[in-house]
């Protein structure tokens, strides 16, 4: 599910092979299945309330991805909420089908359709995945968690998690008011595991406080001057791990120096 021209998320096609930086072959515990969809409900939530406070006309405003207005966010996120969803429900009957109907471009298709949606439809497309998230979540340490699915090739767990990402992601591109400070540290350690692919070779991720007047970040770690360090506060680094503008300063040095940040890879596809 990616689409890194736009989405810069999950969000894109029928899954497939599994794939660097997936979850599918990942350990998921129960405490984290459980953190996950306790905090991507209150996302949503968040997320859904602001959206009732906006003003008339505020759907066809810009967002912070490239070509989509908050009404295309919007849609999108029901869209996902949607397609994850439903594979839960088919794994809970032993089953599987893709994610979207008619793939990539049915996908796309159904976003340009409901980002016109006035903001009284798009709160009740919120509500409603919401309510069909609930249903279709398997209780807490249910073996169901592990059940095989078709997105990513992966279990359950997986579609949380993507759902995690999306939801906490796309909240803040709404321009709804929600900020990156609303990723707590369990999700930042999980975009940081499942977004390292995107790292060039020779490039780690510190997460030290940038020195004033130059010298190299320190977080307890030792550097190596042949590597390309990226350093800034923990939520902004990993903002900008996930394609987004971070609202505080984020750097690269190398050996002591400043150098230009490094261009991340393609956000990890569903497919290869």
């Amino acid at each position: 599910m990616n689409t890194e021209t736009n989405a810069g998320t999950d969000a894109a096609t029928n899954a497939g092979t599994k794939a660097a930086g997936t979850d599918a072959g990942a350990t998921v515990t129960e405490a984290l299945t459980e953190h996950a969809r306790t905090d991507s409900f209150a996302a949503l939530d968040a997320l859904t309330d602001a959206v009732r406070t906006l003003p008339d006309g505020a759907v066809g405003e810009p967002s912070a991805l490239p070509d989509w207005t908050r009404g295309h966010v919007l849609a999108h996120v029901d869209g996902v909420g949607r397609a994850l969803a439903r594979q839960a429900e088919y794994a809970a009957r032993g089953e599987r089908i893709q994610p979207y109907d008619g793939g990539a471009e049915g996908r796309n298709a159904a976003i340009e359709a409901a980002a016109t949606r006035s903001l009284a439809e798009h709160v009740d497309a919120l509500t409603a995945v919401r309510e069909r998230l609930a249903a279709a979540w398997p209780e807490p340490g249910s073996p169901l968690w592990d059940a095989p699915t078709s997105y990513r090739e992966g279990p359950v767990s997986g579609c949380l998690l993507a759902w995690w990402r999306e939801v906490r992601i796309h909240a803040v591109d709404a321009r709804v008011g929600i900020g990156f400070v609303t990723w707590d540290a369990e999700l930042r350690a999980h975009l940081r595991d499942f977004l390292g692919v995107r790292l060039p070779e020779g490039v780690v991720v510190s997460e030290g406080v940038v020195p004033a007047g130059g010298g190299e970040p320190h977080d307890g770690a030792e550097s190596s001057r042949s590597l390309t360090v990226v350093s800034g506060a923990p939520v902004d680094v990993v903002a900008w791990l996930a394609g987004r503008e971070p609202a505080g300063e984020v750097r690269a040095t190398r050996s002591g120096a400043d150098v230009p940040l490094p261009e991340l890879a393609p956000w990890p596809s569903a497919q290869r």
